[in-house]
């Protein structure tokens, strides 16, 4: 069975490797689900990976199978399966659960253990492959009305961790209403922070260098909200012009903005910072101004990882809705299709040099369904 691999720590490796064929007996009790996978989305990690910033491979194995945005068809499921039937739409999620406190409570994205696995990150095999097995506890059900768009529904899932956690942290406030928000960055989690937080009714402005008019800015001005070019606007002139921000989400993965976004946030404000900045880059802040004001403002900074079971559930529900509210928009952010894993360079080539994507994904097989998607 062939998969699209890299070998961790070598720079440039990836390849076509094979893997054994998956069945429902792989997992023990009756819980396993086989997945024929159709889609997989692919975004910065996959490129890092390759390029041996971080990742491991599985036990037994010198590669690591890459690929964490999945979206596939059942196929079997075991005896002891219930909430999934062969035929079903599912998406898998990414992490699985360690041996802190959090990890047996079913929230391993709030694990304390020093190494966690990841389903095409770190020690677990991902999903660019022809099938995979796995628990039916980390599979989540997409309804056939998201057939086109279900591959999104990972990065989606990081976007309701991260606003859940912001409403969730708030409550120590007694009454909030948020009613402004800004978005860092305009690419697909960007976006789909920018539907969200629309979604729930706040006045948007999303905020990324790049000037208008291009799809991305088009696609905020789509769902009622603001799209300005830092290049133009400044982040703090923004917040003075369309704040004061209730909510700061950043997609970006640039420390320089993750403290000018400190000093952007309202009082009583939360920001929820989704980037990861690779490398160890050094920049000046106004340290004492931005604790001053953090302090006498009652705010709030989060970091949050990938999500949980219960994001994803959440993220169906508000793929559906704006399915129902924006018809077509989320199917506008899959820019860039790559036919079959055997062209895993072109993949890469997209994530490296193509700028204007906003979601790259690998059309892994056709539906046998109903040969929708």
């Amino acid at each position: 069975m062939k998969a699209v691999a890299v070998f961790p720590g070598k720079q440039d490796s990836i390849h076509l490797a094979d893997l054994p064929e998956p069945g429902v007996d792989d997992v023990p009790d009756g819980r396993g689900v086989l997945v024929d996978v159709l889609r997989v989305g692919v975004d910065g990690t996959d490129k890092e990976i390759n390029d041996a910033e971080y990742g491991a491979a599985p036990e037994d194995y010198d590669f690591l199978v890459t690929g964490h945005e999945s979206f596939g068809r059942v196929l079997e499921v075991g005896s002891n399966v219930r909430n999934i039937e062969p035929g079903d739409y599912v998406v898998a999620t990414v992490r699985r659960p360690g041996d802190s406190i959090y990890d047996r409570i079913g929230t391993s994205d709030m694990t304390t253990d020093e190494t966690y696995r990841e389903r095409g990150i770190n020690l677990l095999h991902g999903y660019l492959t022809e099938r995979y097995v796995d628990d039916t506890e980390f599979i989540v059900g997409v309804p056939a009305a998201l057939s086109e768009v279900g591959v999104l529904l990972e990065p989606i899932s990081i976007v309701e961790k991260g606003i859940e956690q912001a409403y969730e942290i708030q409550r120590r406030l007694k009454l909030w209403r948020p009613a402004r928000a800004a978005v860092l960055g305009a690419g697909t989690l960007g976006l789909l922070a920018t539907l969200a937080l629309r979604l729930r009714g706040l006045d948007v402005t999303t905020l990324a260098r790049t000037g208008p008019p291009t799809l991305n800015s088009e696609l905020v001005e789509a769902l009622g909200a603001r799209y300005l070019s830092t290049r133009e606007v400044p982040l703090v002139e923004a917040a003075e012009t369309y704040g004061p921000f209730d909510v700061v989400f950043e997609a970006t993965g640039a420390s320089v903005v993750a403290f000018e976004a400190m000093e952007a946030l309202g009082k009583n404000g939360v920001l929820v910072l989704t980037g990861i900045s690779s490398g160890d880059r050094e920049i000046e802040v106004p340290g004492d101004r931005i604790m001053l004001n953090f302090v006498l403002g009652n705010k709030v900074a989060v970091g949050t990882v990938n999500a949980n079971r219960s994001y994803f559930e959440s993220g169906v529900w508000d793929m559906a809705l704006a399915e129902a509210r924006y018809p077509g928009w989320l199917g506008r952010l899959l820019t860039h299709r790559v036919q079959g894993l055997d062209n895993y360079e072109e993949m890469m080539r997209l994530l490296t040099e193509e700028k204007d994507a906003i979601k790259v994904f690998v059309e892994v097989a056709k539906d046998a369904g109903n040969g929708e998607v």
